[in-house]
C-alpha cells in the first residue's frame, strides 16, 4: 500500500510555511515539510523565479521539457505554491509581512543582513508574530568573520575537510574529490528540518517561536564525526584512502569478469566464513591475514590476492558466494540498475506526480515511512506565480 493511501493525516497538516529560499538547502528543507503535510508558500522573484528554474541542460530532450522549469527545480520544490513578490518593493514587502503574520515557519537563505534592509529579518517579524519559527540558512552563519561570504556546496566541502578525505591517495595518482551530489547542502536541509521540528515542539510549551541559525560550514564540520574526533583527541589526520576503510580490512571495490563489486568484511568471523566459501583456507593460517589488525597492516598484499581471485569470477556468481558467506557486498550500480532493483521497486521509491496542465513526471519519494501518518505527493513543483491569485483575495 502506498504510504499516502494509509489512514491518518499528514503529521504537519495545519502548519503554514513561508519559503523564501532558493536553489537547494532551503528549498529541500521546505519540501520535506510539504511532504509531511505543511502548506508551503514559496516566494519567488518576479520574471525569473528561483535561479534553479533555468538550470536546464542545453541538449535536453526530456519529455517534460514543456513544463518550463528544470529537473533540478522540480527535485526540491514539489508540493508548494508559488507567489511572485519583489522583496525590494514596498508594496510587496507589506504582502510578505501579512503572510508572515499568519505563518508558523519561515525559511530563508539570503546573505546575512539582506532581509533586515527590507524589514523582513527575524527581529522585525517576531514583533508581528511571536510564534514564528524563522530559519536562516547561509554558508557561514549569522556571526563569525566569514558571515558575509556566499556559500556554495563544493566550497564548503573543501573548507570543511570533506574533500581532504575523499578520493584516492597521492601515490595512486589520486586528487581531492568532491562527492557526486551536493552533500553539504542536503545535510543542511535535514538539520534545518530537525531544528524546525524541535522548535515546534518547544513552542507547544512556551508559546513562542525562535530564530534558527544554520550554516553549511557548521554542518560539514559536524559531519566529520568520528574522523574529526580522531584529530581532536589524537591529533590524527585522515588521508584519502579511496574506497577502503581505515578501520576494517578487506573492504574495497574489486573488478570481477563482467563488472565491479564493493565488499566489506567487518570482523574476523566474516573473514573466516569468506575464506571457507572461496576455498582460501590458507589465509586463515597466514599471520598476515588471520586478524583484522594484521589485515590492515598488510592491506595492499591482501588486496592484490583478492583482485586475482575476483578477476576469475563473474559478478553474479561472486555475489551469490559472498551472500552465502554472510559478507556484505553489492554490484556497483549505475542509475538504471538502481531504479530497476527489485528491492528499490518493492520499497516504491519512485512515484508519479501530476503537474499543472495534466502532465506527469516521476519523483523519488521521501524516504520516511510511518505506520499511521501520511506522506503527501499530491502536487508537483509549481509553475512560477501559480498562487498569485491568493494575493488578490487579501
Amino acid at each position: 500500500m502506498h504510504n499516502e493511501e494509509k489512514m491518518g493525516d499528514a503529521p504537519l497538516s495545519g502548519l503554514k510555511v513561508l519559503d523564501m529560499s532558493r536553489v537547494l538547502a532551503g528549498p529541500l528543507c521546505a519540501q520535506i515539510l510539504a511532504d509531511l503535510g505543511a502548506e508551503v508558500i514559496k516566494i519567488e522573484r518576479p520574471g525569473g523565479g528561483d535561479d534553479s528554474r533555468q538550470w536546464k541542460k542545453s541538449n535536453s530532450q526530456s519529455s517534460v521539457d514543456e513544463l518550463n522549469s528544470s529537473i533540478y527545480f522540480w527535485s526540491f520544490n514539489r508540493g508548494k505554491k508559488s507567489l511572485t513578490l519583489d522583496i525590494s518593493n514596498p508594496e510587496d514587502q507589506k504582502k510578505i509581512l501579512a503572510l508572515a503574520g499568519t505563518c508558523d515557519i519561515l525559511i530563508e537563505n539570503y546573505k546575512v543582513g539582506t532581509l533586515k534592509k527590507y524589514g523582513l529579518d527575524y527581529a522585525s517579524l517576531a514583533e508581528l508574530n511571536k510564534r514564528l519559527i524563522y530559519c536562516s540558512i547561509t554558508g557561514f552563519g549569522q556571526y563569525g568573520p566569514y558571515r558575509h561570504r556566499p556559500g556554495y556546496d563544493s566550497i564548503i566541502q573543501a573548507m570543511g575537510g570533506l574533500m581532504s578525505i575523499t578520493g584516492f591517495p597521492d601515490e595512486e595518482s589520486g586528487r581531492p574529490t568532491k562527492t557526486g551530489i551536493a552533500i553539504s547542502d542536503q545535510l543542511t536541509a535535514l538539520y534545518a528540518a530537525v531544528a524546525i521540528l524541535a522548535a515546534l515542539a518547544e513552542r507547544a510549551g512556551s508559546g513562542e517561536g525562535q530564530h534558527i541559525d544554520l550554516a553549511l560550514l557548521d554542518v560539514q564540520v559536524a559531519a566529520l564525526s568520528n574522523l574529526g574526533m580522531n584529530y581532536l583527541n589524537e591529533n590524527r589526520e585522515t588521508g584519502r584512502i579511496g574506497n577502503g576503510l581505515a578501520t576494517v580490512s578487506p573492504t574495497d571495490c574489486y573488478a570481477c569478469q563482467d563488472g565491479d563489486i564493493m565488499i566489506i568484511i567487518g570482523n574476523d568471523a566474516q573473514f573466516a566464513s569468506f575464506c571457507r566459501q572461496f576455498d582460501r583456507h590458507q589465509w586463515l593460517e597466514d599471520e598476515r591475514f588471520s586478524t583484522n589488525s594484521a589485515r590492515l597492516v598488510n592491506k595492499k598484499r591482501l588486496n592484490e590476492q583478492l583482485s586475482l581471485l575476483f578477476g576469475q569470477i563473474d559478478t553474479g556468481r561472486c555475489l551469490r558466494m559472498l551472500e552465502s558467506a554472510g559478507v556484505p557486498a553489492s554490484r556497483i550500480n549505475n542509475f538504471r540498475e538502481v531504479f530497476s532493483d527489485e528491492h528499490v521497486k518493492a520499497r516504491e521509491m519512485v512515484r508519479t506526480v501530476e503537474a499543472e496542465g495534466g502532465k506527469t513526471y516521476k519523483v523519488i519519494r521521501n524516504p520516511i515511512v510511518m505506520s499511521r501518518s501520511t506522506i503527501r505527493y499530491q502536487n508537483a513543483a509549481p509553475d512560477l506565480g501559480n498562487a498569485n491569485a491568493m494575493l488578490d483575495k487579501g
